[in-house]
């Protein structure tokens, strides 16, 4: 059984401050055209998406050009609500991270996204946590907001220290339902020649050990 862990993409949905507005336009209908047409204007980094190292870092891979290895596979579903505002690198080391790995992380932000709120307090990774991760050379990590870095930091230094590392980033996944564990991910972006990012369908599919 496969679970969807993508965020609806729908007019005006919420998105990170200063990104552009979501707009869903119909510009032909059935019952007067014969078929139906919408518009779509959104962000690379809308709802579910994927952030490239062309994001942070100039002259490097553009999304088309991701390892498609790494968005496909067994990965885990890590609970840290109790880490609170700041997942630090103790939260991590207590799930024991290995090279490789694809995480997901369930934090506190809980169902922000499906209620469109932006709480710029929202739970993030910490530089420390990150560069972690970076060293260790999981393969891909992610989060259920628009961000794995907190709001208004200097310098983006957590996305800086994964993608400087090729680990893939996955944001906005509405783990709400999901519950910790192992499961299959197929999480693709579009195929955005030369560009920074792309929404994603992300789905998980629970593995058994049995």
């Amino acid at each position: 059984m496969w679970i969807d862990v993508t965020v609806p993409v729908r007019d005006h949905m919420v998105v990170w401050p200063g990104d552009p507005d979501v707009i869903v336009e119909t510009v032909a209908t059935v019952e007067q055209d014969g078929v139906m047409v919408s518009r779509l204007a959104l962000g690379s980094h809308t709802g579910t998406h994927i952030d490239a190292p062309l994001h942070f870092l100039a002259g490097t891979r553009s999304v088309d050009c991701l390892d498609a290895e790494k968005l496909i596979g067994p990965c885990r579903v890590l609970d840290l609500a109790r880490a609170g505002r700041r997942i630090r690198r103790a939260d991590l080391e207590a799930h024991a991270p290995a090279p490789g790995e694809r995480l997901l992380f369930k934090t506190e932000n809980k169902d922000a996204l499906r209620r469109g709120d932006f709480d710029q307090t929202y739970a993030a990774l910490d530089l420390e946590a990150a560069e972690f991760l970076a060293e260790i050379g999981v393969a891909l990590v992610g989060i259920d907001h628009l961000s794995i870095e907190g709001f208004g930091s200097d310098g983006h230094p957590v996305h800086k220290a994964l993608l400087a590392r090729e680990v893939v980033i996955l944001e906005g996944l509405d783990l709400v339902d999901v519950p910790p564990g192992a499961y299959d991910l197929v999480a693709l972006p579009l195929r955005l020649q030369g560009l920074d990012g792309s929404p994603a369908r992300a789905m998980l599919r629970p593995l058994s050990f049995s």
